[in-house]
């Protein structure tokens, strides 16, 4: 993954709670920061998921679950409508 750096410009009390923080945290502030941006996107998807109908989780749920599979393994059309018969 590439980096690239540019400058953001933060007001002086957010450097100093960022600096204090990653002391606590035993973390440089960069790496406070990442772990910050992490732990947001995180919540912003479990936020999302929660808003979702039952449908649309158990569309998503069957999505992550076609992801998994091994893409080697095949079923033949006739197997998948003898399933779907039962």
């Amino acid at each position: 993954m590439g980096h690239v750096k540019k400058l953001i410009e933060v007001d002086k009390s957010l450097v100093v709670k960022l600096k204090v923080l990653s002391a606590f945290e035993n973390l440089s502030v960069k790496a406070l920061m990442e772990k910050a941006v992490v732990e947001y996107v995180k919540n912003k998807e479990l936020e999302r998921f929660e808003k979702l109908s039952e449908e649309e989780k158990e569309d998503l749920g069957l999505l992550l679950l076609m992801q998994q599979t091994d893409k080697k393994d095949f079923v033949s059309e006739e197997d998948v409508f003898k399933v779907l018969d039962e």
